[in-house]
């Protein structure tokens, strides 16, 4: 693996979408979006649920996955997965149910470095039950894809919203395919530091998402957390000390670039890319071995 590889997952390059409240499929087409990852220097690109299902909708995944490979890109990220944790026989878990096959056949089909997964909406959930729901989630992608299976810790999550909580849980689910998503954005709502994160074994360590923001909290964090992310080095966060404490910590993956914010979503397309790719790989030039 090259040194400090880039992926620009989804709600990076998306373009205009409606993040979790309508249209959630990109309006920029996926030949464009890997010729442009291409372009600008990015080994990879994410795919979320909603954009695979449109993109079924005309071509099958083998296509899907050869105008990837003809872009000559080598890394995917595939989600969002939640809810499976909750009891079989519940809608919500019929649901995940149906989407886990959709990303389960997606990364077999890419090989992909990893599937994320996690409670983003913060839905009902207690400890023991993400720890077992997580084991199996996770037994279960072993028998059908070699990709990684993340749990992502964010402030609205009822269990793992704190680093114990979030080791707890993989360290109890005990899956050697299972590990944590650790984002920049995240950890700095949080007040998780640079030398906190550095302390999360390297066993577990498993994916690192890059993205900045302002310290001060906004009224609406849900508003804030989809839409006002700025690009790194562009707000308060330090980039460079957590890219550093995973770096020391053992983490020799590549790096996803997670910018949701309105602004960016507005630009043409050839200039997310530019953006996103100039502004990541800054801070690996900003004192970071």
């Amino acid at each position: 693996m090259a040194e400090n590889e880039l992926i620009a997952l989804y709600w990076t390059v998306a373009g205009p979408t409606d993040v979790h409240v309508g249209r959630e499929w990109s309006l920029f087409e996926w030949r464009e979006r890997c010729a442009q990852a291409a372009r600008v220097g990015f080994a990879g690109l994410g795919l979320w649920h909603a954009d695979i299902e449109h993109q079924l909708e005309t071509r099958t995944l083998k296509e899907i996955k050869q105008i990837f490979d003809d872009a000559g890109l080598r890394y995917l990220q595939v989600e969002f997965l939640d809810n499976f944790w909750f009891p079989r026989g519940d809608a919500a878990r019929a649901a995940s149910d149906e989407r886990r096959r959709l990303l389960f056949d997606t990364a077999a089909a890419f090989d992909a470095h990893h599937i994320k997964v996690g409670n983003i909406h913060g839905n009902p959930a207690e400890i023991d039950q993400l720890i077992e729901g997580f084991g199996e989630l996770c037994r279960d992608a072993a028998n059908h894809t070699n990709a990684k299976v993340v749990y992502e810790i964010t402030p609205f999550d009822t269990q793992a919203n704190n680093l114990d909580a979030a080791l707890r849980l993989v360290e109890g689910a005990g899956a050697e395919n299972g590990g944590l998503a650790v984002d920049t954005w995240h950890m700095s709502k949080l007040g998780i530091t640079p030398e906190q994160v550095g302390n999360i074994p390297s066993r577990y360590l498993t994916w690192v998402e890059i993205s900045d923001g302002q310290l001060e909290n906004m009224p609406d964090p849900v508003e804030e957390t989809v839409n006002h992310r700025r690009l790194p080095g562009e707000g308060d966060f330090d980039i460079p000390g957590y890219l550093e404490a995973c770096q020391a910590a053992g983490y020799r993956g590549p790096w996803g670039v997670e910018v949701l914010s309105a602004a960016l979503r507005d630009l043409p397309i050839e200039q997310a890319f530019d953006r996103a790719y100039e502004t990541t790989a800054a801070q690996f030039r900003a004192g970071v071995a």
